[in-house]
């Protein structure tokens, strides 16, 4: 499979990548059209801030599966148009956290003692101490507006100045606030009593001009602001007005509207405005890492497996990924048995879910097991950003049932396919880290999910068995393990062959057709 790299990733990925066999191609600086045109040749994208990824350059790229975004944002990716084509989009919401942490506190440093024109004039032979007298942030009151991984890590090192700290987080507790040392408060609140206000929001229609000309004017004369996450969330025009009109005595701003900015953005030249060219993310440490989170990422998606910073399916905290993450190999397996063995147009499917995993969110095991059951029968690329809404197109309905005890497991996960012929019911457990089938239409088995196996329902009498054999030895197929046992149905059995190779259709007419064999079905995890 072929990686596109762009915007100047870090080695450190790539190699990763290269490492786990992937062909990279790195092309830094991509122009738009190149990026148009060359797009289809490639299975993932890495961007950073540069490259728009629009819904153009995601409906030419035929065969692209996932596009990572090697930062935070992902403002620059059409995600909407990514999600309707099934593709996954990723980022690294940790790897950048301290780079974008430290530059918001060094900008807040700079600005209230106007560390870079003192810097500046002195340089020139200039001496003017009494003209650049600043202020102390001991004693000052902060306003936090975001308080995810960079915001509460801002207040953390701001309560290390002896600040008072505030926040705004519409999906922040009192209690989570709390644990920070942050008060949580009203953006109005954070207007009226904060002596500097720092923005960790994502750009979205509702922060888009948060700040603005209203409540610039509601602000503490002499509050400084600080914008190191997007650009657009104080707007630029409206700030530079109120630093004319002495509202806002400084502002620190690494993000824009427009990157790079124009010669004439109201914000250049102003006094006691700092200016930096988009450097949150700009560290040694940092370009590092959310390189290999991005390259660990995409190595997952291609592999088949879940990526816990997709920003467009179901998020997934490391705690419950943990916990839940041995059973996803056993969950699409489930799903894959149980699709081969219904018989009609599948109606319903219903994960249950026994014992200790019931504690946990397990949507995205029951999008596995729905992953599992569609890859076999798809042309498309079924994966856990699309596979919901390939189930839903299909009339397909999944449900998620929980149950708190089992009988004879400490774990057991339960799939149901419901056709208009008889329901299909597989039983699946966990022992240590290997996944195992135990349950097969209520038939108690131990079956590896990871070997070619071979169903026979058949007649209970002499002789039946060894004609099945006999054909799998003349075919020079081997038979590494076998089961059988009553079914529900008198006088009926069920045989379970594994074998280690997949096995002819031809092979398998043949036993079909034998006298008291009522059916073969093969099932291959070759799609798993």
């Amino acid at each position: 499979m072929k990686v596109l790299a762009a915007d100047g990733v870090s080695p450190k990925g790539i190699e990763i990548l290269r490492e786990a066999g992937f062909e990279v191609a790195v092309k830094d600086k991509l122009p738009a059209e190149e990026l148009l045109s060359t797009i289809g040749e490639y299975d993932a994208l890495i961007v950073r801030s540069a490259s728009k990824v629009t819904k153009e350059v995601i409906e030419a790229g035929k065969n692209l599966k996932i596009i990572g975004r090697a930062g935070v944002g992902v403002d620059n990716i059409d995600v909407a148009a990514a999600t309707a084509r099934g593709i996954i989009v990723i980022n690294s919401p940790g790897g950048n956290t301290i780079a974008a942490t430290e530059h918001t506190m060094g900008m807040m440093l700079a600005m209230s003692r106007h560390i870079p024109i003192a810097n500046e004039t002195t340089q020139k032979g200039e001496w003017n101490r009494k003209k650049y007298v600043g202020v102390e942030l001991r004693g000052k009151t902060l306003g936090v507006v975001g308080l995810g991984r960079i915001g509460a890590g801002v207040a953390k090192r701001a309560q290390a100045f002896e600040m008072t700290t505030i926040g705004y987080d519409p999906y922040v507790t009192e209690e989570r606030a709390k644990t920070m040392g942050v008060e949580l408060v009203t953006l109005d609140q954070i207007v009226e009593r904060s002596d500097f206000i720092t923005v960790h929001m994502p750009l979205t229609a509702e922060t888009r001009n948060m700040f603005n000309k209203e409540n610039l004017a509601k602000m503490k004369k002499g509050v400084r602001l600080v914008n190191c996450a997007r650009g657009g969330i104080i707007n630029e025009e409206d700030l530079a007005a109120a630093v004319k009109d002495g509202i806002v005595a400084g502002a620190a701003i690494d993000v824009y509207t427009s990157e790079p900015i124009p010669e004439n953005h109201p914000l250049l030249g102003l006094p006691g405005v700092v200016l930096t060219p988009h450097l949150g993310a700009s560290t040694v440490e940092a370009q590092i890492g959310v390189s290999i989170d991005v390259a660990d990422g995409i190595c997952a998606a291609l592999k088949g497996e879940p990526v816990m910073t997709a920003v467009n399916m179901a998020p997934v905290s490391p705690q419950v990924m943990n916990v839940i993450k041995p059973y996803f190999d056993l969950a699409e397996r489930l799903g894959c048995m149980a699709g081969a063995l219904a018989e009609g147009a599948v109606r319903t499917v219903e994960a249950e879910y026994s014992g200790e995993i019931t504690g946990v969110n397990t949507q995205l095991l029951t999008t596995a097991v729905v992953k599992g059951m569609l890859n076999p029968i798809l042309e498309t690329n079924v994966n856990y950003v699309n596979a919901p809404s390939l189930a839903k197109e299909r009339g397909i309905t999944v449900r998620e049932v929980k149950t708190e005890k089992t009988a004879d497991f400490s774990n057991l996960i339960t799939v149901t396919v419901t056709t208009e012929k008889k329901p299909v019911v597989l039983k699946g457990a966990l022992f240590g880290s290997e996944g195992r089938i135990v349950s097969i239409d209520g038939y108690r088995v131990d079956v590896d999910p990871h070997k070619h196996i071979l169903i026979c329902p058949h007649i209970n009498r002499p002789g039946v068995i060894g004609k099945v054999g006999t054909i799998m030895g003349n075919a020079n197929i081997n038979i590494s393990g076998m089961q059988v046992g009553q079914t529900d149905q008198e006088g009926t059995n069920l045989m379970v062959l594994t074998v280690d190779d997949a096995i002819p259709e031809k092979i398998i007419g043949e036993v079909t057709a034998l006298d008291g064999i009522f059916g073969a079905r093969l099932i291959n995890f070759d799609q798993v």
